[in-house]
């Protein structure tokens, strides 16, 4: 019974890694699209959405099984629920891979107010945050759990400096404004992103250790 419960466990694993990996390929093509102004990657990325969602579905109904079959013990337990509590973050990441896509879209035909550089560094964060949480998933890693926490302090700077930048541009350009406040936008995307990937790690530590660790 418990070798079943254990291969059981194994599937879950790899049904997480499945799932991160849509996910960073889901950021990596919506910034890559934003970027270069492809319409047509920027489509991709919001059609991958619906695989995304049903991976959640599928992940979800295996820990149930898990939870309704093998009545697991409370290490066992923990570890079914933070990964039910894990996959409703990862699905929401892949929200906000769509949202930055339809921006791109709207976007497409405009010349760029600046560089895109700090967007491209958070995204570059973000999608090293959400492989480490699931590793440390994975693993049963604390510290690398609590390394993604700390790397959400990058992100959030580097948001708070492009929205400065913005600011800045749409005091001197009020005409800038609107797509200003569109770049705006996919910024906040990748910081929620972030804190994502951090609500992640949260629950990583919690499988492990029973209780909740907010350390920065």
């Amino acid at each position: 019974m418990r070798n079943r419960f254990d291969r059981q466990l194994c599937q879950l694993n790899d049904e997480l890694i499945e799932m991160g990996e849509l996910i960073e390929k889901a950021i990596e093509d919506t910034i890559k699209a934003l970027v270069s102004q492809d319409v047509e990657l920027a489509n991709a990325v919001i059609n991958m959405d619906d695989e995304i969602d049903a991976k959640e579905k599928e992940i979800e109904n295996l820990c149930l099984k898990l939870l309704l079959q093998q009545q697991p013990v409370a290490k066992d337990l923990r570890l079914i629920s933070s990964a039910l509590k894990m996959i409703t973050d990862m699905e929401r990441i892949g929200d906000h891979a769509t949202d930055i896509s339809e921006i791109t879209i709207e976007l497409s035909s405009q010349k760029y107010i600046k560089k895109l550089e700090h967007i491209q560094q958070m995204s570059k964060e973000t999608m090293v945050m959400l492989v480490q949480s699931i590793e440390a998933f994975v693993n049963k890693d604390i510290d690398k759990a609590r390394n993604v926490i700390e790397q959400d302090d990058i992100v959030d700077n580097l948001f708070i400096t492009v929205k400065r930048e913005l600011i800045g541009m749409i005091h001197e350009n009020v005409d800038a404004g609107e797509q200003a406040t569109d770049l705006l936008m996919v910024a906040k995307y990748l910081e929620r992103i972030g804190d994502h990937a951090t609500n992640i790690s949260e629950w990583v530590i919690f499988s492990i250790t029973g209780s909740h660790d907010n350390k920065k």
